[in-house]
């Protein structure tokens, strides 16, 4: 089967709030195809109730790899082809280094890194037979700064799996791109979703306070990005990491 024809045909994972559900919401409003996948049952009346044809919803638990080659195949079968995946899907830990046991880092890892690896490994074994085409995973902010937890915000179990997304992402760039895959990551800083629903109030402020625009991201501006890591006008670029976290850290 060939590459979908207006390579628009994605799949976000991670879908049932947050970063993902805007992703959707963005990709259908531009007439993109979607297969939405997550653990959680994905309510379609916040995100596009009138727009269902163009919407598949699938549960997928990316740790296991049969979830993530039957997303793949599920995404394929709906819409003819897969041009791109969004890859949101994690779980957050605010342990700190004296809470933190080895069961808890092992299942954030199983979700956080070895999902990331899993959904790409899946999308990457299908787009190498069919044209190529775009990854994003996603990092965290976290590990420029050396999240320790508590408050709401991610501790040192989240912030060294996302540490180790951005080396995989790399590696898998590297591995891909002779297939014409491409392979990034965005970076969020701090930004409304369910992850922060816990911070408090004082770290919400002292986050704000912290970034060079003086406030919390909102996960559409977080999706944006990472639907324009996808498009061809991101044609030449991957295996890179771009920040989006209103100026609260900087990197190169």
């Amino acid at each position: 089967m060939a590459k979908s024809e207006k390579k628009n045909v994605f799949l976000v994972t991670g879908a049932a709030s947050g970063i993902g559900a805007a992703a959707i919401r963005l990709l259908l409003a531009d007439g993109a195809r979607v297969c939405a996948a997550d653990m959680q049952r994905i309510g379609l009346d916040g995100i596009a109730p009138k727009q269902l044809d163009n919407l598949k919803t699938i549960r997928c638990d990316v740790s296991k790899e049969t979830d993530c080659k039957r997303a793949v195949a599920d995404t394929v079968k709906a819409f003819g082809g897969l041009d791109s995946v969004l890859h949101f899907a994690g779980i957050h830990s605010v342990q700190s280094w004296e809470e933190l046991d080895a069961d808890e880092f092992a299942k954030l890892y199983a979700v956080n890194v070895i999902g990331s690896f899993l959904i790409t490994k899946a999308a990457g074994q299908y787009m190498k037979d069919h044209g190529g085409g775009a990854i994003v995973m996603t990092g965290s902010g976290s590990m420029n700064s050396g999240g320790t937890g508590g408050n709401g915000r991610g501790g040192p179990a989240y912030t060294a799996t996302k540490g180790a997304i951005i080396a995989l992402h790399r590696s898998m760039a590297r591995s891909l791109g002779p297939h014409g895959i491409r392979v990034n990551a965005v970076s969020p800083g701090s930004t409304t979703t369910a992850m922060t629903a816990d911070y408090s109030e004082e770290a919400l402020t002292n986050v704000a306070r912290r970034t060079a625009l003086g406030r919390i991201g909102r996960a559409d501006e977080i999706a944006a990005v990472a639907i324009f890591l996808c498009s061809d006008k991101a044609s030449y670029i991957s295996g890179e990491i771009v920040n989006v976290n209103g100026g609260g850290s900087f990197g190169i």
